[in-house]
C-alpha cells in the first residue's frame, strides 16, 4: 500500500490545549505531520488520512527534546478555531 506524509505549519497567536496534552503549550508556529494512505480507484487515486502528529516545542524554540504527538485533526481544528475568536 502506498503512503504519504505530508507537513504543515499551523500558528496560534495564544496558549492552546488539546486532548491529551498535560499541560497547555505556548503561542507560536506548529509543525503538523498527516500520513495518508493511498486508496486506488479505477480512474484516480484519493488519500485516507490516518494519523496527524504534531511536534512540541513550536517552531523556533530551543530545546535539548523534541517530541511528535499524536493528535486528531477535528481537536487541532477545533482549537484552531476557538484561538482565532
Amino acid at each position: 500500500m502506498t503512503t504519504r506524509t505530508t507537513q504543515t505549519t499551523v500558528a496560534f497567536s495564544s496558549p492552546f490545549l488539546l486532548p491529551g496534552f498535560d499541560q497547555p503549550q505556548p503561542a507560536g508556529d506548529y509543525l503538523v505531520d498527516h500520513d495518508e494512505e493511498a486508496i486506488e480507484g479505477p480512474s484516480h487515486i484519493a488519500w485516507l488520512r490516518v494519523a496527524a502528529f504534531i511536534h512540541l516545542p513550536a517552531v523556533g524554540v530551543r530545546s535539548t527534546t523534541r517530541r511528535m504527538v499524536p493528535i486528531t485533526p477535528g481537536d487541532l481544528d477545533a482549537a484552531l478555531e476557538k484561538d482565532r475568536k
